[in-house]
């Protein structure tokens, strides 16, 4: 008798512990609320190299385009990630050209932004539509020589390139890289970057060296007659050419360096969106790009080696932005008048898609592009078509069936034979 009341102790004894431990785990695992607050700006000295400028505590009102408070409160969920065993190893497989196969990923479960939140979605979008440094804000300082590379051409805080923030949750458990990249030549107006920045975006965004019609200056020469285009000079003319990536990857080594024990995400607006995405794909870093031009071509001519998944990068856009729906394309394009040709469709990892023309009745146009205006006329209200469901967004969704540059013909085919084909014709 004493046996079976001991046994029917220890299980009941058990249960209540195993019911304690399943408790904490829900808990460890239930979603929970991130508050983030501006801690550096960043940019590239005139020297080119990646600095940073830290945010005094009385300069955020200056900084920060909230009321009362300094604080992004999101919310936030556990997803899985893939991320190479280091940098140089990624380095090093993407220098094998098609040798993608060969990189060992190691998955991993991170803390990530929790996307299917509008709110979320619309802390972060004002996180990237921050203001810059001013001229007489702190002074900007650098990581030292061995981790800052040098390019010919930089982000200087005066001009119009590649700039952000950075923000950290007040134990810097999580860290947030914010890029907000610029359009300044489609929008009017420019900088002392703007010919710079041009000829990367129609590198990386463009089927074939921005060749649109006869008119038409290349930037680079891989065009080959027709609708034919030479995939290894494109994919050599877009490494050695294009600084976009390149800077992206020394910015986050560099912040890896002040934050090396961090949960870093990556987040940007327009090309800082593409960016976000490309480090994302690169570092494993949980990312979110909005309005961003279709970068899926412009990885796979980077000869970046494909994760397993993307899963971990989310793109927000809507319809009516032609730059973000790969349709800002053609002579007479918005696009095309001002020298960019902006021709990609097809983004990396899982997009939240708003048809704002036909449930809002938005009308196509490049204005609708900008940031102020997804916060302000998108993700400041409940999505109706969303709530009617009983969601707080669109439904997330894979690219799976995206075709960009159906025209073209890319393969092999050598300089040499396009112009004996020409000196023949003539």
């Amino acid at each position: 008798m004493l046996p079976a009341i001991l046994t029917s102790l220890l299980v009941f004894l058990s249960g209540i512990f195993i019911d304690r431990g399943l408790d904490e785990d829900r808990a460890n695992s239930a979603p929970r609320s991130l508050s983030f607050q501006l801690r550096h700006l960043h940019a590239v000295s005139r020297s080119a190299q990646v600095v940073f400028s830290d945010v005094r505590p009385q300069a955020l009102d200056v900084h920060s385009n909230k009321s009362n408070t300094d604080l992004y409160t999101i919310r936030s969920r556990r997803l899985t990630s893939f991320r190479p065993p280091s940098f140089q190893e990624f380095s090093r497989t993407r220098s094998l050209y098609f040798g993608q196969s060969q990189l060992q990923w190691n998955e991993e479960e991170v803390i990530g932004p929790d996307v299917e939140s509008r709110e979320t979605l619309l802390e972060l979008a004002k996180m990237t539509n921050n203001a810059y440094l001013c001229d007489d804000d702190p002074d900007w300082y650098d990581l030292g020589d061995s981790w800052n590379d040098s390019y010919p051409f930089g982000w200087e805080p005066d001009a119009d390139g590649f700039r952000g923030h950075v923000f950290a949750t007040p134990d810097n458990e999580t860290v947030v890289l914010s890029i907000k990249g610029t359009s300044a030549g489609v929008f009017g107006g420019g900088g002392p970057t703007s010919k710079k920045d041009k000829l990367n975006d129609n590198l990386l965004f463009s089927c074939c060296c921005a060749r649109i019609d006869w008119t038409w200056t290349t930037v680079c020469g891989c065009y080959r007659g027709g609708w034919k285009c030479d995939t290894e000079c494109l994919d050599k003319a877009l490494i050695e050419e294009s600084l976009f990536y390149s800077i992206g990857t020394n910015l986050y080594n560099n912040l890896t360096y002040m934050y090396p024990n961090s949960n870093i995400w990556v987040i940007g607006h327009s090309l800082g969106g593409a960016l976000a995405s490309l480090l994302g794909a690169t570092f494993g870093a949980p990312a979110v790009a909005f309005e961003s031009p279709g970068e899926r071509m412009a990885a796979r001519r980077l000869h970046l080696p494909s994760p397993p998944s993307t899963l971990h990068i989310t793109h927000v856009y809507h319809s009516a932005d032609p730059i973000a729906m790969g349709t800002c394309n053609g002579v007479l394009s918005s696009c095309a008048l001002a020298g960019y040709a902006m021709e990609s469709r097809c983004h990396l990892g899982k997009t939240i898609f708003y048809d704002t023309v036909s449930n809002l009745s938005w009308t196509v146009d490049i204005r609708t592009h900008g940031i102020v205006n997804v916060i302000e006329k998108l993700l400041s209200q409940p999505w109706a078509p969303s709530a009617e469901i009983g969601r707080e967004v669109p439904e997330l969704k894979t690219e799976d069936d995206c075709v960009e540059c159906f025209s073209w013909e890319f393969g092999d085919f050598p300089a040499s034979s396009f112009r004996s084909n020409r000196q023949g014709g003539g």
